[in-house]
């Protein structure tokens, strides 16, 4: 391992404290001490403290209606023995071969060329490729095998990379949703700074700017919650959620997080980020009136008494769906790193029932294959 910008992480690419704190098949030492450091008090300060926004702490950040982020390290114990107890995370019903989800072969040809289409193809996690307005946009970019600081342990990619960096098309925007190492990825940051015709712009919650630039990335815009900015033609916005940051041994909450509303011609899309069910989502809403294309986390949500404040379950997603006033949504952050206790493939079962229990018509709210991309239209 090394220490980078006062944060340790692998020689090879730098997967992950956690959207959870711990993964599968946990060991008492030194994942166990590590995550209990992880989640330790706070000792950052914060530069961008503004005394007059409520979600703003001289140390860092807070939720506006939930908890602040990170669990006590008696609850971190607690929960990893009731899942070595348990057993879990069960095997997925649907694997071949252990771990093999369908993945699809995306028309890279396609991709490359498209400039009208409006196109979503999901990558794995909540990694998604949206294609509007002539623009290639990139939500949290995490192209690496393992989401976790070190890779000889941890999370591990179960479905296998439907595209790399080196076949995606430009991209001309990134929206960073927060620091955890499931979301932000240094290798596929550094890439993505590299590739060919110039770097993307990064859009990045206050504190992610200044991690983003100690890596080396030349173009950020920085967003507090409800900035808004005209960005390449598009109207960007950064969301309020409910979730938390950590990304070294003491800068928990240090950074924000939350969710970015892209609103172009004729199409508006929301990406959710990460985060736990809570009154933000209906302030959303009455701000935008709705939106075409929502991506909405829908995996990683067991055991509730553990997850509840930091993910949602499928009937959270959906109603969070109905509180954006979404037209469609796509699941994300599901089926490609075991990070709880639930199957991987969970959301497949769980998602139709939420949806007719809240009676949200099926094609509404809909689950993409690795590698899938469907076609949109444009509002008149």
């Amino acid at each position: 391992m090394r220490v980078r910008n006062g944060a340790v992480g692998p020689t090879v690419s730098d997967p992950a404290p956690f959207d959870v704190p711990m993964s599968t098949r946990l060991r008492p030492t030194p994942l166990l001490v590590f995550a209990a450091l992880l989640l330790a008090s706070c000792t950052a300060v914060n530069p961008y403290y503004d005394a007059t926004r409520p979600h703003h702490r001289p140390d860092g950040f807070a939720n506006n209606y939930g908890p602040a982020g990170g669990k006590p390290f008696g609850e971190l114990l607690a929960w990893y023995v009731e899942r070595t107890r348990n057993g879990d995370p069960k095997p997925p019903s649907t694997h071949v071969n252990g771990y093999d989800f369908p993945v699809v072969k995306p028309d890279l040809a396609m991709l490359q060329a498209n400039r009208e289409r409006i196109t979503a193809t999901w990558i794995g996690h909540s990694t998604l490729l949206l294609q509007v307005a002539g623009l290639n946009i990139l939500t949290d970019p995490q192209f690496s095998a393992r989401a976790f600081p070190v890779q000889w342990a941890g999370p591990k990619r179960r479905a296998p990379l439907p595209m790399t960096i080196a076949q995606l098309p430009r991209i001309d925007l990134v929206l960073i949703s927060h620091n955890h190492y499931d979301h932000l990825d240094h290798d596929s940051v550094t890439a993505l700074q590299a590739q060919a015709g110039g770097p993307p712009l990064f859009l990045a919650p206050l504190g992610v700017d200044l991690w983003l630039k100690d890596q080396g990335v030349t173009r950020v815009e920085r967003f507090d919650w409800w900035d808004r900015r005209t960005l390449l033609g598009v109207e960007v916005h950064f969301v309020p959620a409910q979730h938390w940051s950590a990304r070294g041994l003491f800068d928990r909450n240090a950074s924000l997080w939350g969710g970015w509303v892209v609103r172009a011609p004729g199409f508006d899309f929301y990406f959710a980020g990460d985060t736990g069910y809570s009154r933000d989502f209906a302030d959303i809403g009455a701000r935008f009136g709705g939106f075409d294309l929502a991506a909405i986390p829908v995996g990683a949500y067991l055991p509730r008494w553990f997850m509840k404040e930091q993910h949602v379950d499928p009937a959270e997603a959906v109603r969070i769906h109905r509180d954006v006033k979404a037209r469609r949504s796509i699941g994300i952050h599901w089926g490609t790193f075991e990070l709880t206790d639930e199957p991987l493939d969970a959301p497949i079962g769980e998602l139709p029932e939420a949806l007719r229990a809240q009676g949200v018509p099926a094609e509404a709210f809909v689950l993409f294959r690795h590698g899938e991309t469907r076609v949109y239209e444009r509002r008149p």
